[in-house]
């Protein structure tokens, strides 16, 4: 990776990555690009441009400007939110990405974009999810990104394009606030544990999810990009993981600091149907095995992690 061309890159991966690449690659390598321009450090402190994902020629004409040699795209509507509006996510998630897989086919570019758990569905083994198994998702956002895994691996086999791929479990970030996830819980107890000392989950005791630090899934995403072409077998569709657990279990170890820390529950149906549709665990062999990948933060780790930057 010499230029990097990044869609979302105000959301909530996006806005942290485009950071770390820029510590590592240089900050005027690294081209930050979404809908509209704010004032945060991602937008401010190196090159960015303001690009639809659903607008094919400006994409291009873009990335090709700044002589892009890797296409990461992570403009997407969230589980949640799609599911208010399928039509449109389905509209900005599968045009988005197909505008970004012709970008990279145009420029002979390197292609990243993330899948996710969502990908699974109700059928799906529940427990240690195996890497290839079935893949019927009940949710437009799960659709969205089986439908993406495939199509990124058409472009590899059908015109050679180096595409690349995670399934993410939820991210769990004290930069950036959360952004219309299912897992989004896991990200809101804590700043609600600090603020106020007590937290109502919309995510039922006992429901089980796969969850990441988000410092390990930006790690991830390099060690994938840099790792050898030839000894990627699944490409696309590597799944991730670093923890697995319940509201209940990230309370008892919000305790440990918090003593007084209270959890109340008032669930949301709509986003418990999908959780309860995802697996509890998820088994990471082949991403092991294909490129080293290796997760550092645990629950206890990262909630140590988490409440000393919050509370900064």
């Amino acid at each position: 990776m010499k230029k990097i061309f990044i869609t979302g890159a105000l959301g909530q991966i996006g806005s942290e990555l485009t950071m770390k690449l820029r510590n590592i690659y240089g900050t005027d390598n690294v081209i930050a690009t979404d809908i509209r321009k704010n004032d945060s450090e991602a937008a401010q402190s190196g090159p960015f441009e303001v690009v639809d994902v659903t607008d094919t020629k400006t994409m291009i004409e873009t990335a090709r400007k700044y002589e892009a040699d890797t296409i990461i795209h992570m403009a997407a509507l969230l589980s949640a939110t799609a599911e208010k509006n399928p039509v449109f996510a389905w509209n900005l998630n599968m045009g988005g990405l197909m505008n970004a897989l012709e970008t990279a086919r145009e420029l002979k570019a390197q292609f990243f974009t993330p899948s996710s758990i969502g990908a699974f569905g109700p059928s799906t083994p529940k427990d240690q999810t195996p890497q290839d198994t079935i893949q019927r998702p009940t949710t437009m956002y799960g659709v969205n990104k089986v439908a993406g895994e495939l199509l990124a691996d058409y472009y590899y086999h059908k015109f050679g394009v180096d595409t690349r791929g995670l399934r993410f479990p939820g991210l769990i970030s004290y930069v950036t606030p959360p952004g219309g996830g299912t897992t989004d819980y896991a990200v809101e107890i804590y700043y609600e544990a600090i603020k106020n000392g007590r937290y109502t989950s919309y995510i039922n005791k006992g429901t089980y999810m796969d969850m990441m630090y988000m410092p390990d899934a930006l790690n991830a995403i390099i060690d994938l990009m840099e790792a050898d072409s030839s000894k990627l077998i699944h490409r696309n569709s590597f799944n991730v993981t670093a923890m697995s657990f319940d509201p209940e279990e990230i309370a008892a170890e919000i305790r440990k600091s918090i003593p007084s820390f209270e959890i109340s529950y008032d669930v949301d149906p709509v986003r418990q149907q999908i959780a309860d549709s995802w697996p509890n665990s998820i088994d990471a062999t082949a991403a092991k095995e294909e490129w080293g990948f290796k997760a550092e933060f645990d629950l206890k780790k990262m909630t140590i992690d988490m409440l000393e930057k919050l509370n900064k």
